[in-house]
């Protein structure tokens, strides 16, 4: 029976969803959580884990004095832990469709502890390399089956948390860092210490977990990297993967670059201001995914670009000659306030964009492919621009290319959009119509999909 002449019955929330090919049903653990308590579990999960990626941000700075390395290093540890996300993910994107949620995460949870062990321990660059390596793994392995076992309990709410949740991980992570870093004892271990007791009682919550897919064959086979998109999804991803791109690549400059421009404009070594720019941003992000929550997708994608653009060249403008000012300082993290916007609509506008349109079945898979542009975006310029640092212009020139490239990128997704604005629209409208509990007036993907 084709897609097009098949309906689907939502599941209700917290129930296991079905899966195609299914031969097991899920186990239930003898204590198991409700769906709330599921969901919530889920996100804090997916928050720490992004908290996790982006504490050593305002360290850098300390390692740096401590080891002597230069600012090509500092970038190429940032880009380490997104080859290893983009590893992850395209080897171990797709298991939880066939094993399950729980056992997924319960190894990167435990991935994930071993990898704090290594930082709390790190005393050359070499280990904090094999730190951001575990980092990176555990996180592009868990990323799929959070944000699926999210949609599996609660599509609306789990669309909504898979765009939010990562934004407020990366602001926590890189804020938090900084204050415990600048005014707590043991700078360099105290924060991955935290993060270790944080995942050790979450590793304890996912036993707890209710699974919510039916175990099925394949999970080797689905190890081996293949870009392969359902049919019903490549319309919407190309409209949604320049605009992801570049929202991404813009975190990268304020991740891999943002703490040595922070300190250039206002003369300090303070690790609190080393953390602040990429605060901004990704809070920024969060309060902007709130606020669009329910703005139509098209009109959420245009508000990316527009305040993307917009940002960064207010960034562009105030960083200047590089010599700082009270004035520079003001519009650097005002611009970046005003990216922050365009990173966090871009993100939640190419989720909400693609993922209606798969099957459960599909989604961690869909969900890493997207990952996998998102960290394709995020490292890949930032250990250009460090080179660039090194052997180009200096930092304030590669800033400003950076900035530049990440406004072409922006107006390119803004062609696209255009090109295909009638298409957004109906697929928007189809998506909402099959979230209807409604049988008879549901749309099946391949509706979506001939759109």
């Amino acid at each position: 029976m084709s897609r097009a002449s098949s309906t689907r019955q939502p599941a209700s929330p917290g129930s296991p969803a079905k899966t195609h090919g299914a031969h097991a049903a899920p186990r239930r653990p003898a204590l198991n959580l409700g769906p709330k308590a599921s969901m919530a579990l889920l996100a804090s999960i997916l928050i720490s884990l992004l908290a996790s990626s982006s504490a050593p941000t305002p360290l850098y700075a300390i390692y740096q004095q401590h080891w002597g390395f230069s600012p090509i290093t500092v970038t190429v540890v940032f880009g380490t832990y997104a080859v290893a996300v983009l590893a992850a993910l395209l080897v171990f994107g797709r298991v939880s469709d066939h094993l399950g949620r729980r056992p997924v995460l319960l190894m990167a949870l435990l991935v994930q502890i071993l990898g704090m062990v290594v930082f709390i321990t790190a005393g050359d660059v070499a280990t904090l390399l094999v730190g951001r390596v575990l980092q990176g793994l555990s996180t592009g392995a868990a990323v799929g089956a959070l944000g699926a076992g999210m949609l599996d309990i609660d599509a609306p709410r789990g669309g909504f948390l898979n765009s939010f949740a990562p934004t407020m991980g990366t602001a926590s992570g890189a804020f938090a860092s900084g204050l415990i870093v600048q005014y707590l004892p043991a700078p360099t271990h105290l924060v991955y210490v935290l993060l270790l007791v944080v995942f050790a009682v979450q590793a304890l919550g996912v036993v707890a977990l209710n699974e919510t897919v039916t175990r099925k064959p394949g999970a080797l086979t689905s190890m081996v990297p293949e870009f392969k998109l359902p049919a019903s999804a490549r319309a919407s991803v190309a409209i949604a993967v320049p605009v992801i791109f570049a929202v991404w690549a813009l975190a990268g400059l304020y991740g891999a670059l943002g703490p040595a421009i922070t300190r250039t404009l206002v003369h300090s070594d303070s690790v609190v201001w080393g953390g602040l720019p990429l605060f901004v941003i990704a809070g920024c992000a969060g309060l902007s995914v709130i606020a669009l929550r329910t703005t139509p997708t098209r009109t959420t994608m245009l508000v990316s670009i527009g305040t993307l653009v917009t940002g960064v060249t207010i960034t562009l403008l105030s960083i200047g000659s590089g010599t700082g000012g009270t004035l520079s300082v003001i519009g650097f993290f005002v611009g970046g306030a005003i990216s922050g916007v365009g990173f966090g609509s871009g993100f939640q506008g190419g989720i909400r964009l693609v993922i209606p349109q798969v099957e459960p079945h599909e989604r961690a898979g869909v969900l890493s492919l997207l990952y996998v542009v998102c960290y394709v975006g995020l490292g890949v310029p930032a250990v250009i621009a460090g080179v660039l640092v090194v052997h180009g212009g200096g930092l304030i020139d590669t800033s400003r290319e950076y900035g530049i490239a990440v406004i072409v990128l922006a107006l390119a997704a803004l062609a696209g959009l255009l090109a295909r604005g009638r298409r957004v629209d109906e697929v928007q409208r189809l998506s909402v119509v099959r979230s209807q509990d409604v049988p008879s007036g549901e749309a099946s993907v391949a509706e979506v999909a001939e759109v």
